[in-house]
């Protein structure tokens, strides 16, 4: 066999993972806080780098005309950031660093405290901003010293001021300053002020809410909706609203401080408002600092250093930085389309609740967007968005999901609603079994197995119909 040895130019396309394009994908993963510890460090560690207050400082200063233009100015469409999210294997793990300061800016989802540390080192903390006189920050901070781990108050009010040989009015007032410090509910004598003074800091509260929490929070946890929208005079529909509000509320709010580390809150990517009749999306920017290139460092480069290594330094600290800026702006942008398309779909849910959440797929979401499957999958990764029905991981509003009779599609957590709403309500003498379950569901017009109500059931722990049954002639009929 004769070997032909010859050459040829043959054109390919490879996908180069250049450092710039780990940055793009890595802070497409990250959630706000991460983001917020990621460009800390880099200001730290890049000259260069700017934050919007400090240009603020030097805008009236004056510019070389014949400087060259800020890296920032070039072309979006010579950069292919589509390619910058295809789905690869990376190694995208980083060490997260301290947040050395709070933003006053970040929204407060009530729950938000101010400084890391212990639970009494932040209420002091918050008591030292106040204008109390030396008398009524020590009898505060007396107060604050006796809360335990839950942030409840440990024994009476009585009691305290008898240990402080003060009027009980003063304890009284001074208990009141500490109740409305940061975490909502901190320094309750008992669950019921401690939900009470939570709904206190909430707008438009319905007053079925409140009335539960005086009233009726036994039979709330019962189950026993009918029996409370009877004596409140309201639809069982305004009684599992106002029951679903109440469970957003923290029962233990000192729970939230570590044991004398920093501690991370959960801070929403996204927050969705009601605009009339329409959901309006926004990305959570506040939080994230506004990033610039020094011009002060633009103008050495431009001028022609005379030292080459120092302006090989700046170059490249220069296109780090120019890089850093380009990647959160295609972040912020990316996550606002993945969450406008979302928020587009599971419509019916904000409007009605879980029962009416779609099931839902990347994939979808990708085609709708226009981007890789797995640029929503990162883009979604570690985030969390705030709606008017609660705080939700932006994974949550996937699932898988079956189809209806009437062509309606119903989410795996829409049928877990329904079958747990039907075990509530079952007879504690006879509970419903897996197959009795199906038939109902069934007859709602949801295809479904057997198989899949037991697997669902579980899912959500609800033990089998044998393991339910128990005798009793009346009461609350939710399963224990």
């Amino acid at each position: 066999m004769k070997l032909d040895y010859n050459l040829k130019l043959e054109q390919t396309q490879k996908l180069i993972i250049t450092p710039e394009l780990k940055l793009a994908i890595t802070l497409l993963q990250y959630s706000t806080l991460e983001l917020q510890d990621h460009i800390q460090e880099e200001l730290l560690n890049n000259p260069v780098l700017e934050t919007q207050d400090t240009r603020e400082e030097d805008k009236n200063e004056p510019v070389d005309p014949n400087s060259e233009p800020e890296p920032a100015q070039a072309n979006d469409d010579e950069i292919p950031w589509e390619e910058y999210f295809r789905d690869m294997d990376l190694d995208t793990s980083f060490t997260r660093g301290s947040l050395k300061k709070t933003n006053d800016e970040r929204p407060s989802v009530e729950n938000c405290a101010g400084a890391g540390g212990t639970m009494l080192e932040d209420l002091l903390s918050q008591l030292r901003m106040l204008s109390l006189s030396d008398r009524q920050y020590r009898i505060a901070a007396f107060i604050a010293g006796n809360l335990d781990h839950k942030g409840y108050l440990q024994g009476e009010i009585e009691e305290l001021a008898a240990a402080l040989d003060a009027p009980l009015d003063e304890l009284e007032a001074a208990l009141a300053v500490v109740q409305k410090l940061e975490p909502a509910g901190i320094g309750c004598r008992n669950l019921q002020e401690c939900l009470l003074l939570q709904l206190n800091r909430v707008g438009n509260v319905p007053h079925q809410a409140v009335e539960i929490v005086k009233r009726y929070l036994p039979a709330a946890a019962d189950g026993r909706f009918g029996y409370i929208s009877s004596r409140l005079g309201c639809t069982e529909k305004e009684v599992e609203e106002a029951v679903d509000l109440i469970r957003t509320l923290n029962p233990k709010p000192g729970s939230i401080f570590g044991g004398g580390e920093e501690t991370r809150y959960i801070v929403p990517d996204v927050i969705v408002e009601k605009v009339d009749d329409r959901y309006v999306v926004m990305g959570n920017d506040s939080s994230i600092p506004q990033l610039t290139i020094s011009p002060f460092y633009q103008r050495m480069l431009s001028g022609g250093a005379a030292d080459e290594k120092l302006t090989a330094f700046i170059k490249n600290k220069i296109e780090r930085a120019y890089w850093l800026i380009r990647s959160i702006e295609q972040r912020r942008l990316t996550l606002f389309r993945v969450s406008q398309q979302i928020v587009d779909i599971q419509r019916p849910f904000l409007d009605e609740g879980i029962k009416k959440l779609k099931p839902l797929t990347l994939k979808e979401v990708a085609v709708n967007v226009g981007v890789h499957e797995s640029t929503v999958s990162r883009a979604t990764a570690n985030k969390y968005i705030q709606t008017p029905r609660g705080l939700f991981p932006l994974k949550f509003f996937f699932s898988s999901g079956l189809s209806g009779r009437e062509g309606e599609d119903y989410s795996s957590h829409s049928i877990k609603k329904y079958i747990h709403e039907l075990v509530d309500t079952e007879d504690p003498g006879k509970p419903l079994s897996d197959q009795r379950l199906t038939e109902i569901l069934r007859e709602k017009g949801i295809s479904i197995s057997r198989r899949t109500v037991a697997k669902y059931r579980e899912e959500i722990s609800i033990p089998a119909s044998y393991k339910r049954r128990r005798n009793t002639s009346g009461g609350g009929n939710r399963r224990k």
